[in-house]
């Protein structure tokens, strides 16, 4: 009976074990396939951004010495701008629903390097053909790592697949591992907002950290709130789920605490160290959220880690080199400054400042409320010399008539 059994045993396990096997290549591909789409909606979003960024920028130069400071807002450059604006952002939050966070992050080095295309062709810095290999040697070296780094991060990045529902979500939410990783983030944040506001650290890495630690809660949000939206329009209903507006909630005030904290660096720091610096932070700040929130890496391999690791690692470098070439910008200045010209004396040594008068035009203008100014300052007086004439012909000795200031 045993040995008349077993080969219909057998016989019945074959389809099961054929079935079982057929299933893996299956979702192996279908994983890849998520990950390709997913890679390339961000990819495409943040190309987008960056043409758009650069379109504002050069309506911004054109009009430049126009006295209306928001005459753009009639240009079609600058409302063209907005829309791919709108559309790259798009683009990229529909990325996170499709693949995993640890994957789309990186991409983010594909503005970068857009923009410093762009900013040689579309924005038509001036160059000379001697001079052009020394200058731009680095940026194209950059370009290339950070595009080899890119096809690295796509070929080997995480293919951990969830659907995003309410429940999955909330599970990840109570987990251990993440609340430790949330622990440990909230007392690194306070101890940096505490070195920055009452220490007054406004060291550009303290700055950036801040805004890592917020960027890492920021994707962990959008990707939540992306994939409840995807699983919803699939047809099953999660924006009724009381975590999906937590998570919305959560997003929207880490992102605009992010803004604020990247607008405070921006005015005490170039925006090339601030585009290396920042990028770099913020990714390994959210590639480790999104290993512990959502175990991106869970189940693969060492070689896939090491080879992914190695990815990021060129698209760090080649963004450290792209900004650290950008040449930094200078200030639009409608005058000159007094004490820049050769032969004339400093007029700014007590922080009395010449300002021009442009209620008309971009002219050299006058010094106004001559009032409030110190008495050195004041005009000189000169004597005036008259004569006086007698009634009978007989010249008067000339008297001097002095001309007073004000105080006086």
């Amino acid at each position: 009976m045993e040995g008349g059994n077993s080969p219909s045993l057998q016989l019945q396990q074959l389809p099961l074990a054929t079935a079982a096997v057929s299933v893996q290549p299956h979702t192996d591909s279908f994983s890849y396939k998520e990950n390709l789409i997913g890679a390339l909606l961000a990819i495409f979003g943040h190309l987008v951004s960056s043409i758009a960024l650069n379109l504002q920028k050069y309506s911004h130069i054109r009009l430049a010495g126009s006295k209306d400071p928001r005459a753009y807002f009639r240009t079609k450059t600058w409302w063209s701008g907005l829309l791919l604006l709108v559309l790259g952002e798009l683009g990229v939050f529909a990325s996170y629903a499709f693949a995993p966070l640890s994957l789309i992050v990186p991409l983010s080095a594909v503005s970068i390097v857009a923009s410093a295309i762009i900013g040689i062709i579309f924005i038509k810095e001036k160059w000379k053909p001697k001079e052009f290999l020394r200058r731009y040697v680095l940026s194209f070296v950059g370009c290339g790592l950070a595009v080899v780094g890119t096809y690295l991060l796509v070929t080997f990045g995480p293919n951990s697949h969830e659907r995003m529902t309410a429940e999955n979500i909330t599970r990840h939410l109570v987990s251990w591992p993440f609340l430790l990783y949330m622990l440990v983030e909230i007392i690194a944040f306070c101890l940096l907002l505490y070195f920055y506001k009452e220490r007054n650290a406004n060291y550009i890495v303290i700055i950036l950290l801040l805004v890592a630690l917020l960027g890492s809660m920021t994707v962990v949000t959008v990707k939540a709130v992306a994939g409840m939206v995807l699983v919803s329009i699939q047809g099953t209903l999660q924006l009724d789920s009381p975590i999906f507006y937590i998570m919305l909630v959560c997003m929207i005030a880490t992102a605009i605490y992010q803004a604020t904290f990247l607008a405070q660096a921006s005015q005490l720091y170039d925006s090339a160290q601030i585009s290396s610096i920042g990028y770099i932070l913020s990714t390994t700040a959210a590639i480790s959220a999104g290993a512990t929130f959502y175990l991106d890496f869970m189940g693969e391999d060492v070689l896939h880690i090491c080879m992914f690791a190695l990815g990021c690692l060129i698209a760090f470098l080649g963004v450290f080199l792209i900004t650290r070439n950008r040449k930094k910008p200078v200030p639009f200045e409608p005058y000159i400054s007094m004490d820049a010209m050769p032969g004339m004396q400093n007029m700014h040594d007590k922080g009395i400042a010449v300002q021009p008068d442009l209620k008309a035009s971009f002219s050299y203008g006058a010094l106004e409320n001559n009032d409030s100014m110190p008495e050195i300052y004041t005009p000189a007086t000169l004597p005036i010399v008259q004569e006086q004439h007698g009634p009978k012909g007989v010249s008067v000795p000339p008297y001097r008539v002095l001309e007073h200031s004000k105080k006086e």
